[in-house]
């Protein structure tokens, strides 16, 4: 073996020796980053299911009329409520200045990831970068900023920051963000942190996971669409006057079809559906549906819903009824709104009230 063989060797193992001590370095820095952020002195994002008043675990019957994509037999099951300590989430922001009001971040359900920077930037010399980067799996990134009084907020063309903060949201209706997603996420956080001169403080991806299960959990246990229906009771409607009817009662008609009634802040109550195929002429059967999460309980989407339904019954000559074509009494719709009010109690127990922002980005 020559001189200049054994020098190589040598160099080379230097180099190894450099790339894993600077690797156990990277590791010894997330791990105390997740120390923070998932402390064990607090309990679970999504915590265990709250006990009743005897101490046993307190059970709910979610209101079974209909559930999207699910059989009638797994309506009925019951949902466990999932009390959140928000703590949990923002151990490590503990001494952080105030946010602003309403930034995207929400230390519940997003993974927030900070981004030391070295001096000050500017937002109109950052913002390009930064929207190179504003999803992973269908799951949302937003990034804040520190400005100059110590407030955080959403990262703006005229703002000057000496932090960053890049959040990904955990979880939707769809699914939990996985291995996957959260490698492509770093990869691709770390590239734009290099254009920013930025070092990001990555929590250790098992822990960012097992919590995006959790939440995703929790959508699913929750995700309860009601449904009731219009029959007609005699001839099938034709749909032309239908649509009339609707416009008048103060249904706007959407791109899918579909028909929603509007809650005079720019979202909706419930909406109608005429089950009719594409060129059909008339429908026998509408079908009013409440996305349960979706509607504050002030708003009482359900009483607002059935009202709507037994007026529309009376003029189109139908009968109010559930999906398997049985007629809905007042007592029965009774005990339904007494499983919405439940089911509400059991949202707010877990910090993600119904038609809160919260909800509305969780149940999308």
């Amino acid at each position: 073996m020559t001189d200049l063989q054994i020098s190589l060797i040598a160099i080379g193992g230097t180099i190894v020796v450099g790339v894993i001590s600077y690797n156990k370095w990277q590791e010894h820095k997330s791990r105390k980053s997740v120390q923070r952020a998932f402390s064990n002195d607090h309990d679970d994002v999504l915590m265990q299911p709250a006990a009743a008043a005897d101490g046993a675990p307190d059970t709910r019957h979610e209101p079974s009329f209909a559930a999207p994509d699910t059989s009638a037999a797994d309506a009925d099951e019951t949902a466990d409520a999932v009390p959140a300590d928000a703590a949990a989430r923002d151990a490590a922001d503990a001494q952080m200045p105030l946010p602003a009001q309403d930034l995207p971040l929400d230390p519940l359900i997003d993974c927030n990831i900070p981004l030391m920077l070295e001096g000050t930037v500017h937002g109109a010399q950052i913002l390009p970068a930064l929207q190179t980067l504003g999803q992973i799996g269908g799951k949302p990134i937003h990034f804040i900023g520190l400005r100059e009084d110590q407030v955080w907020e959403a990262v703006r063309s005229g703002g000057t920051y000496s932090a960053l903060q890049a959040g990904v949201q955990l979880a939707n209706r769809s699914s939990a963000l996985n291995e996957l997603e959260y490698s492509e996420l770093v990869m691709r956080l770390r590239e734009v942190a290099d254009q920013l001169g930025a070092e990001p403080d990555v929590p250790d991806m098992a822990e960012v996971v097992d919590v995006a299960r959790e939440l995703h959990s929790f959508i699913t246990e929750h995700d309860a669409q009601l449904g009731i229906n219009i029959r007609s009771n005699g001839a099938p409607w034709a749909l032309d006057s239908l649509r009339t009817m609707l416009e008048k009662q103060g249904f706007e008609q959407r791109p899918d079809g579909r028909f929603s009634m509007p809650d005079g802040d720019g979202g909706n109550l419930f909406l109608l559906s005429a089950n009719a195929p594409a060129g059909a002429a008339t429908t026998a059967r509408l079908t009013l549906l409440l996305e349960v999460p979706c509607v504050a309980p002030l708003r009482d989407g359900f009483g607002a819903m059935t009202a709507c339904a037994r007026v529309m019954a009376g003029k189109l000559d139908g009968s109010v009824v559930d999906d398997g074509d049985q007629i809905l009494s007042g007592e029965a719709l009774a005990e339904i709104a007494a499983q919405v009010a439940a089911f509400y109690d059991d949202m707010e127990a877990a910090e993600i009230p119904a038609g809160s922002n919260r909800a509305q980005r969780l149940f999308r």
